[in-house]
């Protein structure tokens, strides 16, 4: 288990603000030598703390600037109907984010779309069609203020 002192969280916040810092500018702002630093962030990806690296994309950019999170309910509590669903949510490439839950719903999906044209599609041809599914509510995201995913 790695050392979660100080140095080792200003390292951990250095890199999720950007994970293409250079060893020698992390540890300028992390103040230790570069040796120390590399060792300190080794450390950390070996014991699993820092699982990888990412690109952040502009989903505008890419055409896929309509996002929604989306609730969805299961009319059955099964490892079948639970194994079925996220199957289905698998092969969605407009799901870009799927969890189970607690709560009154099953699951709680992150979508993203081209447009409203293709949410319905994505709605009525995936969502629509998957077995078990019988409660699905859509939350349109009209802004992101704060969106720390990496």
């Amino acid at each position: 288990m790695a050392k979660t002192d100080k140095i080792n969280q200003h390292i951990l916040r250095e890199l999720t603000r950007d994970g293409r810092l250079s060893n020698l500018e992390l540890a300028e702002r992390v103040g230790l030598s570069p040796s120390a630093c590399l060792r300190r962030v080794q450390e950390l990806e070996r014991d699993g703390v820092i699982t990888g690296y990412r690109a952040v994309l502009d989903r505008q950019a890419m055409g896929a600037g309509f996002v929604t999170y989306i609730s969805v309910g299961l009319g059955e509590h099964t490892k079948e109907a639970q194994m079925t669903f996220e199957r289905a949510m698998q092969g969605a490439p407009e799901v870009v984010e799927c969890h189970n839950i607690t709560g009154t719903i099953e699951y709680l999906l992150r979508v993203e779309c081209a447009d409203l044209a293709s949410y319905k599609r994505f709605h009525t041809d995936i969502l629509g069609t998957t077995p078990f599914v019988t409660a699905i509510t859509t939350y349109v995201v009209m802004g992101s203020p704060k969106d720390l995913r990496a």
